[in-house]
């Protein structure tokens, strides 16, 4: 399969190893502002660029009529724009926050838990997420997503990085050198705490994860999510 990497900075470079690793052949490695030359050779584009650039990246990828897989945070004022011109343009898309196989089998977790704590509303929620000094956004958009699958199956209403309200998630993002992701999830209580945490160790899940995104996507009409890809639903 031939792909095209939109971004080539530290994740770029451990996706391109992957897949080649996979017997997958690199056609055009972009970064800032690089020409899409080679664009029209991919079969599938993967995005892991800075939000500045995900949206002209996405939609090009549309213009060519190729597959993208997206992993850019810090941009999904524009999702809904770009779901719609996926849809205009009878395209492919996935966007994940993650593509972490461990981290999405965390999501669902995250989800059943707080269906279950719902019933139980002397537990405050809080979350916690820790990530590289480079990382850009904050919170992360892995937190986000934790954050939004315990509001859709409870009483919060949004999330705050400080001074939440009573019915507003908590997260504290903090940034440290060399960490490639950690994320918990708090249910405190005046006599207890009950936490779920992912530690990501390297950059390889994500990469990994987002290949087999591009593997999968190839040959489909339409807008996605990791939830198809794992067959989670």
């Amino acid at each position: 399969m031939k792909i095209a990497l939109l971004g080539y900075g530290k994740m770029g470079k451990v996706i391109e190893r992957i897949a080649l690793e996979r017997g997958h052949e690199i056609v055009l490695k972009k970064s800032g502002n690089d020409s899409f030359e080679g664009l029209e050779n991919a079969a599938v584009a993967i995005d892991f660029s800075i939000p500045d650039a995900a949206v002209a990246n996405i939609s090009t990828c549309f213009d060519f009529n190729i597959p993208v897989i997206s992993g850019t945070t810090g941009w999904l004022e524009n999702y809904d724009q770009m779901v719609s011109l996926c849809h205009e343009k009878q395209g492919a898309f996935i966007y994940g926050s993650n593509f972490s196989l461990g981290v999405n089998i965390f999501f669902e977790l995250n989800e059943h838990l707080a269906k279950i704590m719902s019933k139980f509303n002397q537990y405050k929620v809080e979350m916690e997420e820790i990530h590289h000094t480079q990382k850009l956004d904050a919170p992360s958009g892995t937190a986000i997503s934790l954050a939004k699958g315990v509001i859709d199956h409870s009483d919060y209403s949004s999330w705050a990085l400080e001074n939440a309200k009573t019915d507003e998630i908590l997260i504290d993002a903090k940034r440290i050198e060399n960490v490639p992701g950690t994320h918990s999830v708090f249910y405190n209580s005046e006599v207890d705490t009950i936490e779920i945490k992912h530690t990501a160790h390297n950059r390889e899940g994500f990469a990994l994860g987002a290949i087999i995104a591009a593997e999968w996507i190839v040959g489909k009409k339409g807008v996605f999510t990791m939830k198809d890809v794992l067959d989670l639903k």
